[in-house]
């Protein structure tokens, strides 16, 4: 597939810099399957727009990841904390500017082990992740709540950003659903930008997930599967494959991929050239996703994280 294929027009002005209140308030654009449709609703109306499906939900939390550092000679480093390293106080992370920055340096509680290429760092940190919300470059304006950053139901601390789908529930409008949790911890690689021209040469690095037992055996014997954001796709269709309850994922879901449990798919809207939109024109249709976004544009949905949902049914 060419990559351009993921290219979109999109006003800036379209960008959501804020979280809407409640978080329920968001617009929902229904797309059904079955007659290729297109409704418009509010989030708050999902429970009526569904029959008896299981809904399924990605309980990881993001880490207060963003450290702004200072080195011996006073020059400003900003590190991203991505990914714990073998449960201790190691980690994998972003470093900037890191053209000057050394093996064996301390900044702060940061000590700097060994360059990974591409401004990767694998590192030491001293004590807890304490640093600020590693909002996406896309939202310029501060948040006043980090928790608006994180759904109403994560609870496994491990995330470099926000599984996004699910910040438009509150605790009444999940209850009102049956719902179970699975982990995903997001990674950077999920949002990197597609810079083949062939989607195909895309590799992805993978991401931690885990499933307990019994909430697998509720998914496997489930008559029908909402997955609540694309994280949670890859990790049912991996564990569907697999069978394995954990571990690291590196499935890449694009076109032409066979869904084995995901039979709906709520999810926000994404960037251009992104895995994440790939994954929703493998559920959707090429075609079919990229008329979507045409309508979600006209009609002046809000994109990205903070922006509006989609489901499709």
């Amino acid at each position: 597939m060419d990559t351009a294929e993921l290219d979109y027009e999109l006003p800036a002005e379209l960008i959501a810099q804020h979280p809407v209140e409640p978080r329920d308030a968001s617009r929902l654009l229904v797309y059904r399957r079955d007659s290729a449709t297109i409704e418009h609703a509010v989030f708050s109306d999902l429970r009526g727009l569904l029959t008896d499906e299981l809904v399924v939900v990605n309980d990881s939390r993001v880490v207060p990841a963003r450290l702004r550092l200072r080195r011996a000679s006073g020059g400003a480093v900003e590190v991203l904390l991505l990914e714990a390293v073998a449960g201790g106080d190691t980690w994998e992370a972003l470093a900037r500017p890191a053209r000057r920055l050394r093996a064996g340096e301390r900044l702060g509680p940061v000590e700097l082990l060994e360059p990974l290429g591409d401004g990767r760092w694998l590192i030491r940190l001293d004590g807890e992740p304490s640093g600020d919300t590693p909002l996406p470059p896309y939202i310029r304006e501060p948040l006043e709540d980090p928790e608006r950053y994180q759904t109403v139901y994560a609870r496994v601390l491990g995330s470099a950003a926000a599984p996004t789908a699910g910040l438009h529930f509150t605790p009444d409008t999940l209850a009102d659903l049956e719902s179970v949790h699975v982990t995903l911890h997001v990674g950077l690689d999920t949002f990197r930008p597609v810079t083949e021209t062939r989607l195909e040469e895309h590799v992805l690095h993978g991401e931690r997930y885990e499933v307990d037992a019994d909430t697998w055996s509720r998914i496997a014997g489930a008559r029908r599967v909402l997955a609540v954001g694309t994280t949670t796709v890859r990790v049912l269709e991996t564990v569907a494959r697999s069978g394995e309850l954990r571990g690291r994922t590196t499935l890449f879901v694009a076109p032409g991929f066979t869904f084995r449990r995901v039979d709906a798919l709520l999810t926000n809207f994404h960037l251009p050239r992104s895995t994440l939109l790939a994954l929703v024109m493998a559920f959707v249709g090429v075609g079919e996703a990229r008329e979507i976004y045409r309508v979600a544009v006209d009609e002046r949905y809000r994109f990205y994280s903070f922006g509006d949902a989609m489901v499709i049914l």
